[in-house]
């Protein structure tokens, strides 16, 4: 989506339709927009739409139309919501065939500044124009690219153009998110991540078995073992300005198909296990909006890629198995698999000496438990990492939460044959003991976080904003907190 700037307010915009903002009852528009307002008003009070979170209507106004888009109650609010409704307007319009919209520039919403309105509704009018069509065989033309107008004063207009980067992120790397284990594995992606860094300006190397072999990488090689698919290493660098600085280091998950293993998932929903490669797809999206942002920090994205099959070759619960850095592990359960696969990718990020290392990952079912799809967990080695994720969650419109590590769950990933096993000997907690493990292979002196992301990694139900499939959560606040550090 192209974003653009225009002097002339909302009200006076002749082209494509009038996105407004709604908070229950409020209509969220600045006083140069006051005619427009009263209008909306007017014809608001005849309708049925109440302004709740997700709820969309259209209206005829001057010789136009608004698109009037609810974000519920302020005692509610968060900035998910904000983005959310930006893309289920934008959604909405182009369903109803408009291919331009407009935005007033500034949002009388309080607690929300100017910069991050931009960001969050330029964000996500781009993600409303995403569809994925890829494998639909019915033939039908193709959507013209949709185009939006901030109306009024911009003070940065480094904002709209962060947006727009940000939102173009967000859908090329869908397509890929959203595709199937037998089109995106790990080699695909490991192509796709090689051409798309060199349109970014980043660099791409790509470790096979035969190198993760060399290395000692006996994680991501188990859990490899029992498919065809070859495991890949995947390591991207965005080189920054600041030459000095250590890097910061990404490292996702990329698990393009989990069965299971010999340890063998239920067959219901298991189709939806083509998302667990959600963390690596947030760290190639971060990268991208990173690279586009032309931020001074140095960034390294690490992708461990690979799918968990139950060949005659796989892992079997009981094996024990060696991990980079010579730490070796009792594989209890081989549905644990994606934590063998970190535990390796960890290691090769805390060889490139970083000022801090973030996992983002569809790890743990036990988080789908404590917090549905309002929020991902965090959990960490030092408070300062973990409460500027939190923050920079917040602003970008993606909630975390915070869960302890206790010495017990530490404790309790130990193996009576081995120096740990992949699951607790205790009960519960599962999230948390899952990060107890991850804890083991990064030096307590340098600032880690774990972000498990398995309730909030996709939708399985249509939603004003966005159809079934892949949200790319964590990339937006993994841009943004990257961003804060320069």
């Amino acid at each position: 989506m192209k974003i653009t700037v225009s002097p002339t307010p909302l009200a006076e915009q002749k082209k494509g339709a009038l996105v407004v903002f709604c908070q229950k009852d409020e209509i969220l528009l600045t006083e140069e927009n006051d005619a427009l307002k009263k209008q909306l008003a007017d014809l608001l009070k005849k309708s049925a739409f109440k302004g709740e979170a997700g709820q969309v209507t259209l209206f005829p106004v001057n010789d136009g139309h608004a698109i009037v888009a609810g974000i519920g109650e302020a005692k509610y609010f968060h900035n998910g919501l904000l983005e959310q409704a930006a893309a289920a307007a934008v959604k909405a319009g182009r369903a109803a065939g408009f291919k331009s919209f407009a935005m007033t520039s500034t949002l009388a919403l309080e607690g929300v500044s100017e910069t991050d309105y931009q960001l969050l509704a330029g964000r996500g009018a781009a993600w409303g124009t995403y569809e994925f069509t890829t494998f639909k065989t019915a033939t039908k033309k193709k959507k013209a690219a949709a185009a939006l107008v901030f109306a009024g004063p911009v003070e940065d207009r480094a904002t709209v153009k962060a947006a727009e980067a940000q939102g173009a992120a967000l859908c090329s790397t869908a397509d890929l998110a959203n595709s199937p284990g037998n089109v995106a594995t790990p080699t695909k992606i490991a192509n796709w991540a090689k051409k798309m860094a060199k349109e970014n300006n980043l660099t791409c190397s790509v470790m096979n078995e035969a190198e993760l072999a060399k290395k000692g990488c006996g994680g991501i090689l188990s859990v490899a073992s029992g498919g065809a698919e070859e495991a890949k290493m995947i390591v991207l660098k965005h080189a920054g300005t600041d030459k000095t600085a250590k890097p910061i280091v990404l490292v996702g998950k990329t698990l393009t198909f989990d069965s299971g293993g010999i340890s063998l998932k239920p067959g219901k929903g298991m189709e939806w296990m083509r998302y667990d490669k959600s963390g690596g797809m947030a760290v190639l999206t971060a990268m991208q909006m990173i690279a586009r942002m032309e931020v001074k920090t140095p960034v390294v994205g690490i992708l461990c890629a690979a799918e968990n099959m139950p060949g005659s070759k796989a892992t079997r619960p009981g094996d024990i198995i060696t991990a980079y850095k010579g730490k070796t592990v009792e594989v209890c359960n081989t549905d644990a698999e994606g934590r063998l696969a970190l535990m390796d990718a960890l290691g090769l990020a805390v060889d490139l000496e970083p000022r801090a290392i973030v996992d983002i990952v569809t790890l743990t079912g036990a988080v789908i438990m404590a917090f549905g799809g309002a929020a991902a967990a965090i959990l960490g080695n030092q408070p300062q990492i973990v409460n500027e994720l939190i923050d920079s969650g917040l602003t970008a419109g993606e909630r975390l939460w915070e869960l302890p590590i206790f010495k017990d769950y530490s404790d309790n990933m130990k193996s009576d044959f081995a120096d740990l096993s992949n699951i607790s000997n205790g009960t519960g907690a599962g999230t948390a003991t899952a990060a107890a493990f991850l804890k083991e292979f990064v030096p307590e002196e340098i600032p880690w976080a774990h972000i498990d992301i398995a309730g909030t990694a996709w939708i399985t139900a249509a939603k004003p904003h966005q159809a079934p499939g892949a949200t790319l959560f964590g990339a937006r606040t993994l841009a943004q907190w990257v961003a804060s550090q320069d």
